[in-house]
């Protein structure tokens, strides 16, 4: 194919590039990430019961906690995000969980002590103000993205980027968890490869998380993307780097 035609397609992604809740289906094939060493559902599993009373606070579109299926009447949920929060309210409230619009994590409309479990996967939180929230011998649990996340694939279009996030790793969230009054009940942190098999991919990945590939787009990346695509027809995918981490903290 020539330059102009893969810019073609590339600009289609680019065009086309939106999720739905938490939804990366559009690329199911065309990317991989490795497993993790934890299994964020065993993990919750482990400690929930369904007498338990659980806030999911930044739900997504509450694909995750619908897929949890604990009791409705013991189930909450959180979202700011505008789009999501109507996805929420169809799906969620219908089924009598207690969702309510947020969109800052120090600000959570719950009173003290509401909740045995609250859980975030992915999304913004504030320790003290998980405190706030938990019952005395509580748990939060959550599974983050951490600061390396697809550091080396920003580098390969935006060069010099600042990390947004420098602080949240496992190390460095530990300590303000216990300063915050927890126990780490478990803890796990993972740098596993990421592939994308055609740019196309890449192209509909970057432009749906913009607080990794801030003002990418293909017109300004365009000879980087080039590059990237040689990478893959030499080697059949391009590779990246993702950083999870994991906490379990007990008030």
């Amino acid at each position: 194919m020539t330059n102009n035609h893969w810019k073609a397609i590339w600009k289609n992604e680019e065009k086309i590039a939106h999720i739905h809740g938490w939804d990366f289906s559009h690329i199911d094939g065309r990317c991989e990430e490795a497993a993790l060493p934890w299994d964020y559902r065993a993990v919750i599993d482990r400690y929930r019961t369904d007498d338990m009373r659980i806030l999911d606070y930044d739900t997504g579109g509450g694909e995750f906690l619908l897929f949890l299926n604990h009791p409705f009447c013991n189930t909450a949920a959180t979202e700011g995000y505008t789009p999501n929060v109507q996805l929420c309210r169809e799906t969620l409230l219908p089924r009598g969980i207690d969702f309510r619009p947020c969109d800052d994590p120090a600000k959570i409309p719950f009173p003290d002590e509401s909740f045995d479990m609250l859980l975030n996967r992915h999304g913004d939180f504030d320790a003290r103000e998980v405190h706030r929230l938990l019952k005395k011998g509580g748990l939060f649990i959550t599974q983050q993205v951490g600061c390396d996340n697809d550091r080396d694939l920003v580098d390969m279009v935006l060069p010099g980027l600042e990390t947004p996030f420098p602080q949240l790793h496992l190390q460095e969230q530990v300590k303000v968890f216990e300063a915050a009054g927890f126990e780490l009940v478990e803890k796990g942190e993972a740098h596993l490869p990421i592939r994308f098999y055609d740019v196309g991919a890449f192209v509909w990945f970057a432009r749906v998380i913009p607080w990794e590939f801030t003002d990418f787009s293909v017109d300004k990346c365009y000879e980087k993307l080039l590059d990237i695509q040689k990478i893959i027809e030499e080697k059949g995918f391009v590779e990246g780097t993702i950083h999870r981490y994991l906490m379990v903290a007990r008030k």
